[in-house]
Formats: C-alpha cells, structure tokens, sequence
C-alpha cells in the first residue's frame, strides 16, 4: 500500500489526521481519532508489559514535558541537537538538507556538515525543487522549540526534546527511594517535540511525538547477563561499514565484539517484533551505525528498522544505544551535584543502555504491515490484543428478542473487553466492516440462540476474522473463552526471558 492510500484508509476509518484538519491541517502534527487512540494505548501498553513490568527492578516514571534550560545545555542539545538546513535565496522556502539531496539520489551521511551539505550541492548542481532558484549555504539549525516562563520571559525554556532527560535528572533520587542496586531502569512513554524542518512520510517525521523508552543504569564491570537462554537466537542485522543483512545468532555477536548485555537486548527486541507485534521474519533488521552516523556518546548504536511498504523500505522505528556514562557525567557537571552511587562500598557511575521506541511510527508500521486485501475488501489482521476492538456484537437481523440479547451479550461483555456495536446492514457486510478495524473476534445472536427446541439454544456463533472460521459457543462461556484468546501474557513472548 502507498502513503497516500494507507493516510486515506486512516482518515477514513478513525486512526490519524493532520491537526487543525478543519483549517487544512499543519505538517507535522497529527491528531488520533477513536481508533487510533486505542490502537496506540494499545501498543504503549505491550511495550511496557514487555519491557518493564517483567523486570523487578525496572519501573514507570512521568516527566515534565518543559524543561529549564540549563539541564538541556548540560545535556549538549542546546549546541548539538541540530540538522543542517539549506534555504531558497528566491521564495525563501527550507529545506533539510539530507533529504533533499537524498530526494534526488544523492546520499550523504545524518551526520554530514555544513561544508559537507555544501560541497554535495555544488557539485550536482542542485536547486531549489520549489521554484529553481539557486540555494544559500548551508547552516545547522538547531530542532527545539524554545519558550519562556513567567510574564517577565526571564526564564528561558525548551519543550523536552527526548523523553531520555527526565530519566537521567531522576535518576538519583529513585535510585535511591528504591531498591539502591544496579541494573536499574526507568521507563517513560510521553510526548517529545522537535521543530522539523521537513515533515514527512505521515507519522515517519513529526513535530510533537510520543516515545517509549527505556533507561538501563549499570555498572559496566558488573553487569554480566547470562545469555544461555538466548546464545542460538537469531536476528537480522546489518554491521557497520557493510550493506547486506547477515543472519546472525547472539553468541556469534557477542564473539564478534557486540557486548553480551547489549547482544541480550537485541534478541529480546527481536523477540517483541515478531512474537508480541508480530512482524514476519525477513521484514525487521538493526542497522548498526558508526562514524559520523553515530551519535558521538554512543559505545554502540543499532537503529532498529522495519520494511514498510509505504516508507519504500526499511525504516527507523527505535533505536538500541549503549550510551556509556555521557549522560550522568554530563548532568554532574551541569548540576554541580555528584550522581556516582555506592554499590557494596565501590563508587559507580553508571552507564547507561537506552531502548528508544517511536510510539507513532510503530503505529504507523503496524497498519502498514497488517492492512491486506484491497479497497473492496480489507483486513486489518493485527495480534488480538493489539486491536482497537476485542469482540463486536451482532444480532443476525433487526428483530427484537435478537436485539434484547445481543444487547445483554454486549452489557456482560462490555466489564471485561473493548465491544463494537453495529445493527445495520447485512451480517456479511458487518464482518466486513469489522474485519477492516481489526476486530478479532464477532459474536452473532441468531434465532438458534434464543429458540427452546434446538440443541443451539443459549449459544452464539464466534467468527475468527483471521481465518473466517465459525464455532458455537455457550454463552455462558464467552469470557472466559475471549479471555484465553486475547489475553497478552508477556512471559510467554520471549523464549528464556522473565
């Protein structure tokens, strides 16, 4: 499916739309209809069953989404935090300056630099793609937005740029409330904002985002992860300074350099990919960068990419960056405050291990690699508890008693499930309707149901949207029926985890 058709079916169908739509909408920010909302608290909440709620000594924090200015200076994002940006000397119009050149087939590196944007541009000739006018030199243009606080504007401030920094600047103080050992996580799943040049792609390249993250604190002498669980686990990935993806297993990795904690995490993210999510294989790899690619406080630094159709290819959707202890160093001397702490009477500080997430962009993927059929008849066949909507409830035809007991069926339900509700048209079509949201699973009230003399009185026909498939079930069973097939038990999804 291409872009335009997968916006089209998520407009019409309640998933996402340009905000302000009414005023003909503003690049870069989106809106999530009914749909779109679930399905994303929907994906949030299997990221956090994965990742921390498995974990004792991993927890859920908040942070604020404005942040002072000094913490963001400390940080190095009011210096560095920046794309280099070239602009039309005639209409005025800016552009980002690797994605125009790459727009036309030049390829130069994210972390190219001004001289480098330069020197691309005059030797290909490029112009402005607007209007033809020639372009101005090249210059970073750095990506937070900037506020005031106070009436007095004295106080300067920046809407959070990552969700990283409020894991960092609180770090000590839970540490400290809690358990006062290493490994130690936080997680936050919440808004970040960067003013882009060059929105795109849908939920690809956005203004104001919504990331899951996850901080890992460790001591690097003593973090020894036991990886017999998870040595034969293969995954896709693609080395730095090669092009083509190897298969390799996590003790190759590990006998290859990849350090084993940092090789665990990659098999546990490629378990949650295939078997929370459930991306076929061949359709995720991690890209491993370095050089001027990598960010510069990154050990390690593996992008996580999945092949989305309507993106052309292989796409960022996370990141997996072994960050060493940048972050609290940096925070130390910004802060005046020592965040080393006492581990057994030995001074540590930390470094850390970041799993990043972009929360729209995976929803983004999942409609994408889930929407099969066309505009006649199309099925969203995401995991079960993934979908915005458990169970639909359908009364075979618009007669009373149908309707009375649908309606008790949909009361009972409704305490424990997410229920669709649709009495018009006829059964085939409801299916179909339903089958193009995700629904799983539809429950049909026919005249069998509520009749005396046959065997299928007090029973419902469950139809499976994956495989069309229709069981007659007691109704005094469906619950707990549901409740097996939807229930996400995150123990189960990785193999030797947890």
């Amino acid at each position: 499916m291409d872009i335009n058709n997968l916006l089209a079916f998520a407009k019409g169908r309640g998933f996402f739309w340009q905000s302000a739509e009414i005023y003909g909408g503003t690049a870069g920010l989106y809106d999530y209809g009914h749909m779109g909302a679930l399905l994303k608290r929907r994906f949030e909440t299997a990221w956090l069953a994965y990742f921390v709620d498995t974990n004792d000594s991993y927890h859920l924090i908040e942070g604020t989404s404005v942040l002072p200015e000094r913490p963001l200076v400390a940080s190095g994002h009011a210096a560095r935090f920046n794309d280099v940006i070239v602009g039309c000397t005639k209409c005025r119009t800016y552009y980002r300056a690797d994605a125009l050149l790459a727009d036309i087939g030049i390829k130069v590196s994210e972390g190219a630099s001004a001289a480098e944007i330069d020197e691309a541009v005059a030797k290909n000739g490029v112009k402005c793609p607007k209007c033809g006018a020639p372009l101005s030199n090249a210059k970073p243009f750095n990506m937070m937005m900037d506020l005031y606080l106070g009436p007095e504007k004295s106080d300067k401030a920046y809407l959070r740029p990552e969700t990283a920094q409020s894991s960092y600047l609180n770090f000590y103080r839970e540490f400290n409330i809690l358990r006062k050992s290493l490994p130690f996580g936080l997680a936050i799943i919440g808004r970040a904002y960067r003013n882009e040049i060059s929105p795109r792609q849908g939920l690809y390249r956005m203004r104001e985002l919504t990331q899951a993250e996850l901080q890992i604190f460790f001591d690097p002498d003593a973090w020894k992860v036991d990886l017999d669980a998870v040595r034969q686990h293969t995954v896709e990935v693609v080395r730095y300074g090669k092009s083509e993806i190897e298969t390799k297993s996590i003790g190759d990795l590990v006998s290859d350099g990849v350090p084993g904690f940092y090789a665990f995490h990659m098999a546990m993210i490629d378990s949650f990919y295939k078997n929370v999510l459930g991306v076929p294989k061949g359709r995720l790899r991690f890209l491993e960068k370095g050089g001027d690619e990598k960010a510069f406080y990154n050990k390690v630094h593996m992008d996580i990419e999945v092949n989305v159709e309507s993106w052309g290819g292989f796409k960022e959707v996370g990141g997996l960056h072994y960050r060493g202890d940048y972050d609290l160093t940096s925070h130390s001397k910004g802060s005046s405050q020592d965040l080393a702490v006492n581990i057994d009477g030995k001074r540590v500080l930390p470094h850390v291990l970041e799993l990043s997430f972009g929360v729209d962009r995976n929803v983004w993927m999942l409609l994408d690699v889930f929407l099969t059929g066309n505009s006649d008849r199309r099925t969203l066949g995401i995991k079960p508890y993934l979908a915005p909507y458990n169970v639909a409830v359908f009364a075979l035809q618009h007669d009373d008693g149908l309707l009375r007991t649908a309606n008790a069926i949909r009361a009972e339900l409704k305490r424990h499930f997410k229920v669709w509700s649709d009495d018009s048209g006829s059964i085939g079509k409801r299916y179909a309707r339903v089958d193009e949201i995700g629904v799983p699973f539809a429950i049909t009230v026919d005249f069998d149901t509520i009749g005396n003399d046959t065997q299928n009185s007090g029973t419902v026909t469950v139809r499976s949207r994956d495989d069309r498939s229709q069981t007659r079930i007691p109704i005094k069973e469906l619950t707990g029926y549901l409740y097996g097939a939807i229930r996400f038990d995150p123990y189960k999804a990785f193999e030797g985890f947890g």
